[in-house]
Protein backbone atom coordinates (compact mmCIF):
# COMPACT_ATOMS: atom_id res chain seq x y z
CA UNK A 1 0.00 0.00 0.00
CA UNK A 2 2.54 2.46 0.78
CA UNK A 3 4.56 1.67 -2.70
CA UNK A 4 1.35 2.37 -4.50
CA UNK A 5 1.16 5.73 -2.41
CA UNK A 6 4.59 6.95 -3.07
CA UNK A 7 3.86 6.00 -6.62
CA UNK A 8 0.62 8.17 -7.02
CA UNK A 9 2.16 11.01 -4.74
CA UNK A 10 5.15 11.29 -6.88
CA UNK A 11 3.08 11.39 -10.15
CA UNK A 12 0.60 13.92 -8.55
CA UNK A 13 3.59 15.95 -7.44
CA UNK A 14 5.55 16.02 -11.07
CA UNK A 15 2.34 17.29 -12.41
CA UNK A 16 1.31 19.65 -9.94
CA UNK A 17 5.21 21.07 -9.90
CA UNK A 18 4.94 21.03 -13.89
CA UNK A 19 1.66 22.50 -15.45
CA UNK A 20 1.28 26.12 -14.40
CA UNK A 21 3.39 26.53 -11.46
CA UNK A 22 5.61 28.91 -10.88
CA UNK A 23 9.55 27.88 -10.86
CA UNK A 24 11.45 26.71 -8.37
CA UNK A 25 13.30 29.26 -5.71
CA UNK A 26 15.89 28.21 -3.58
CA UNK A 27 16.00 28.82 -0.07
CA UNK A 28 17.12 28.63 3.31
CA UNK A 29 14.64 28.26 6.06
CA UNK A 30 14.59 28.15 9.38
CA UNK A 31 11.36 26.99 11.83
CA UNK A 32 9.43 24.15 13.83
CA UNK A 33 8.92 21.09 11.68
CA UNK A 34 4.90 20.84 12.36
CA UNK A 35 1.90 18.45 12.06
CA UNK A 36 0.18 20.57 9.73
CA UNK A 37 -3.58 19.62 10.38
CA UNK A 38 -3.34 20.81 13.80
CA UNK A 39 -1.48 23.86 12.38
CA UNK A 40 -4.28 25.14 10.17
CA UNK A 41 -7.10 23.85 11.70
CA UNK A 42 -5.75 24.91 14.99
CA UNK A 43 -7.85 21.77 16.46
CA UNK A 44 -5.27 21.69 19.48
CA UNK A 45 -2.11 23.70 20.17
CA UNK A 46 -0.21 22.52 17.64
CA UNK A 47 3.74 23.28 18.96
CA UNK A 48 6.80 21.97 20.48
CA UNK A 49 6.58 19.67 23.42
CA UNK A 50 2.45 19.74 24.02
CA UNK A 51 2.19 18.55 20.71
CA UNK A 52 5.10 15.91 19.52
CA UNK A 53 3.33 13.08 20.61
CA UNK A 54 -0.14 14.01 18.23
CA UNK A 55 2.47 15.14 15.35
CA UNK A 56 4.04 11.99 15.25
CA UNK A 57 0.93 10.01 14.95
CA UNK A 58 -0.19 12.40 12.34
CA UNK A 59 2.68 11.88 10.28
CA UNK A 60 2.70 8.35 10.47
CA UNK A 61 -0.85 8.31 9.50
CA UNK A 62 -0.07 10.58 6.40
CA UNK A 63 -1.01 14.17 7.29
CA UNK A 64 1.56 16.32 5.59
CA UNK A 65 4.57 17.42 7.96
CA UNK A 66 5.83 21.79 7.66
CA UNK A 67 7.99 23.98 8.47
CA UNK A 68 6.79 27.46 9.84
CA UNK A 69 9.63 29.66 10.42
CA UNK A 70 9.61 32.67 12.76
CA UNK A 71 7.80 34.86 10.68
CA UNK A 72 4.29 32.68 10.80
CA UNK A 73 5.22 31.02 6.86
CA UNK A 74 4.11 27.56 6.59
CA UNK A 75 6.00 25.06 4.42
CA UNK A 76 4.16 21.97 3.39
CA UNK A 77 6.78 19.76 2.79
CA UNK A 78 6.70 17.51 -0.12
CA UNK A 79 10.27 15.70 0.07
CA UNK A 80 13.25 15.49 1.73
CA UNK A 81 16.39 14.68 0.81
CA UNK A 82 16.48 11.50 -1.55
CA UNK A 83 14.29 10.05 0.62
CA UNK A 84 11.26 8.48 -1.62
CA UNK A 85 8.93 7.60 1.11
CA UNK A 86 6.06 9.95 1.60
CA UNK A 87 3.98 8.55 4.10
CA UNK A 88 5.21 7.65 7.64
CA UNK A 89 9.13 8.88 6.42
CA UNK A 90 11.36 7.89 9.13
CA UNK A 91 13.70 11.26 8.46
CA UNK A 92 10.16 13.18 9.85
CA UNK A 93 9.06 11.56 12.26
CA UNK A 94 12.41 11.86 13.57
CA UNK A 95 12.46 15.52 13.04
CA UNK A 96 8.82 16.14 14.17
CA UNK A 97 8.74 19.49 16.76
CA UNK A 98 12.26 20.09 16.13
CA UNK A 99 13.97 23.17 15.42
CA UNK A 100 15.48 22.98 11.96
CA UNK A 101 17.33 24.68 9.15
CA UNK A 102 16.96 23.61 5.74
CA UNK A 103 17.95 24.18 1.88
CA UNK A 104 15.77 23.40 -0.62
CA UNK A 105 13.31 24.65 -3.31
CA UNK A 106 10.00 26.29 -2.78
CA UNK A 107 7.29 25.97 -5.31
CA UNK A 108 4.13 27.78 -4.81
CA UNK A 109 0.71 27.26 -6.23
CA UNK A 110 -2.85 28.44 -5.10
CA UNK A 111 -1.79 30.17 -2.07
CA UNK A 112 0.41 26.89 -0.61
CA UNK A 113 3.72 27.38 -0.06
CA UNK A 114 5.01 23.47 -0.68
CA UNK A 115 8.96 22.52 0.04
CA UNK A 116 10.91 19.67 -1.43
CA UNK A 117 14.36 19.69 1.18
CA UNK A 118 17.69 19.37 -0.43
CA UNK A 119 19.35 19.00 2.98
CA UNK A 120 19.17 19.53 6.77
CA UNK A 121 21.49 22.31 7.71
CA UNK A 122 21.00 21.81 11.10
CA UNK A 123 18.98 20.14 13.91
CA UNK A 124 18.79 22.08 16.81
CA UNK A 125 15.93 19.72 18.18
CA UNK A 126 13.17 20.32 20.55
CA UNK A 127 13.55 23.92 21.76
CA UNK A 128 10.09 24.79 22.22
CA UNK A 129 9.06 23.57 25.45
CA UNK A 130 5.34 24.07 25.88
CA UNK A 131 4.20 21.08 27.52
CA UNK A 132 4.39 23.02 31.33
CA UNK A 133 2.13 25.66 30.11
CA UNK A 134 -0.84 23.74 27.49
CA UNK A 135 -0.60 19.97 28.88
CA UNK A 136 0.24 17.13 26.63
CA UNK A 137 -2.14 16.83 23.28
CA UNK A 138 -4.40 16.12 22.23
CA UNK A 139 -4.67 14.90 25.92
CA UNK A 140 -4.75 18.89 27.14
CA UNK A 141 -6.79 21.82 26.76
Amino acid sequence: MKSLFATIFGAMLALALSAGSAAAARVTITGEVIDSWCYLTEIMYPLGTAHRQCALWCAAGGIPAAIVDDDGQVYIILKIETDSVNVANPTILDLQTNRITVEGDTFERDGITYLTIARVIENEGIVNLTADKYGIQPFGE
